[in-house]
């Protein structure tokens, strides 16, 4: 595959020919931070393109980065139907399902820098379907292993007054060529060790955490997924954002317990009948992690959250 195509990306100009080997972008790095009580440290691979393997705090693991789809990393869909699912039209930050549990990826990552407590990647993200493959019966719709279609994020370890919140932002930059009229940005997911099994729900009305059940569904709260013991959690936030025809946030969380994962995810859907727009979509979330009480108190502390 040959892709060449100049694209003006946040103020920076991007050739999108594929690296050959001797370019390729090392995506092994390590950002840090003391908290209130101990220090997080996050990880990012090669691998993986330089989405985030792991966030260790307190000595606990809080990523089940199992494949190229369980990492706290961000993906895309568009034009979904019940005859189209997301799955067949999917750019996603780590890379494809082909690349399992492999220490390949199909995406390409393009820049990385990562010092004290900040992170910054852009990558151009794999389809997570090849061609020819197939999703719940469903045909890829995507004609190329490697999409146009690529993701920058900027991620910072503490905000403000908060230490134990990462201030998470990313951008989905839509190719020219692209034609849609409809996105689903999966802003941020979390995909998160069995134990985090205990779902819970705040209520901005009483700035409290309320046990939520465990079937996998999107709701208008964020949510917080933690241990039984409550000793780790981690929650998303997101405040109402001004992108035109855009729906969301949403929060979802999902156990799958066969699987020995749970997860959580953050997302905006964009709709126009006659086409949304190309270029970029960006949405700046919070990332509260700690104890359960942690957590739910950084929430309360947000009721009435504006950038």
């Amino acid at each position: 595959m040959n892709l060449t195509k100049n694209m003006m990306l946040s103020g920076w100009l991007l050739l999108t020919t594929l690296p050959s080997p001797a370019n390729i972008v090392d995506g092994n790095a390590q950002i840090f931070a003391r908290t209130n009580d101990s220090t997080v440290v996050i990880t990012t691979t090669r691998r993986l393109a330089g989405a985030i393997h792991s966030l260790r705090w307190n000595g606990h693991e809080f990523i089940n980065s199992h494949d190229h789809g369980r990492q706290l990393q961000s993906a895309c869909s568009f034009d979904n139907t019940p005859l189209a699912q997301a799955e067949t039209f999917n750019p996603t930050e780590a890379g494809s399902r082909r690349d399992g549990a492999g220490d390949g990826t199909t995406s390409r990552l393009l820049e990385i820098s990562a010092a004290g407590n900040h992170l910054r990647t852009r990558t151009q993200m794999a389809f997570w379907l090849l061609p020819g493959e197939r999703s719940s019966g469903q045909l890829a719709r995507n004609t190329n292993a490697l999409s146009d279609y690529v993701l920058t994020k900027d991620v910072t370890i503490g905000y403000k007054q908060w230490p134990q919140a990462l201030d998470y932002r990313v951008t989905f930059s839509l190719p020219d060529s692209a034609k849609h009229t409809f996105a689903q940005f999966e802003a941020l997911t979390g995909y998160m060790p069995p134990e985090f099994n205990a779902f819970w729900e705040f209520n901005p009305a009483t700035g409290k955490l309320q046990r939520l059940d465990t079937k996998s569904k999107e709701i208008k709260s964020p949510v917080v997924l933690a241990t039984a013991d409550g000793k780790f959690a981690m929650g998303i936030f997101a405040p109402p954002q001004s992108e035109p025809d855009t729906h969301g946030p949403s929060f979802g969380r999902w156990n799958f317990s066969t699987a020995r994962v749970t997860k959580w995810n953050c997302v905006y859907r964009v709709k126009n009948a006659q086409g949304i727009r190309n270029g970029d979509y960006t949405y700046r979330m919070l990332v509260p992690f700690g104890t359960l009480a942690q957590v739910e108190k950084m929430l309360n502390d947000w009721r009435e959250f504006k950038w």
